[in-house]
């Protein structure tokens, strides 16, 4: 553990405060942001492509495996929150709004035992 606040927050704080640091605002533009998190998430995939199902489930249990996962979710991440910073999205709000909205798309079946709808 680095000490380091973990809200999601403080967290995109850093990897603003970071890319600054290097003089790296140039680069960090919507477009570039979008290719490389679509990089960083193909690379994650890359680790699963030839995995039976059984294999994929149990990638955690083997600590080299598992150590490249957590990387990949780990850039995935980063890049998604510098790419919303760089839009000024609310990743968070984005997400919840994005939940409200399948609620209404794919309601919930009946289940046996639940009154009709309406």
């Amino acid at each position: 553990m680095t000490g380091q606040p973990t809200d999601l927050a403080a967290l995109q704080r850093r990897l603003v405060e970071f890319a600054a640091a290097r003089d790296w605002e140039p680069f960090h533009t919507p477009k570039n942001l979008a290719a490389a998190l679509s990089v960083e998430a193909s690379e994650l995939l890359e680790i699963f492509q030839w995995l039976t199902p059984g294999q994929s489930s149990a990638v955690m249990a083997d600590p080299g495996s598992a150590h490249r996962v957590r990387d990949e979710v780990a850039d995935v991440l980063a890049y998604l929150l510098q790419f919303c910073a760089a839009l000024e999205i609310d990743v968070l709000a984005a997400l919840a709004a994005k939940i409200d909205r399948n609620e209404e798309r794919f309601p919930r079946p009946g289940r046996p035992g639940d009154p009709p709808a309406g």
